[in-house]
């Protein structure tokens, strides 16, 4: 029989997961938005959005494994 902290678990990994995606395609849209406003500043904008993808991926994957912890 599964518990609720099971249920619990894999849907707090599941709202993590859909928040980083979420979360990416938003900065994915926005730098391709300044990227075409002002595409002499493709550099600095592409460094900072891998910059902020990577941060955002780290906290979705800190937020699995504490999910997961909690089982």
């Amino acid at each position: 029989m599964i518990d609720l902290g099971t249920i619990g678990a894999a849907i707090g990994a599941g709202l993590a997961a859909i928040g980083a995606g979420l979360g990416i395609g938003k900065i994915g849209s926005s730098a391709m938005e300044a990227i075409g406003r002002q595409p002499e500043a493709t550099g600095k904008i592409r460094t900072n959005m891998i910059i902020i993808a990577a941060l955002i991926e780290g906290v979705a994957l800190f937020a699995v494994v504490v999910c997961f912890l909690a089982l």
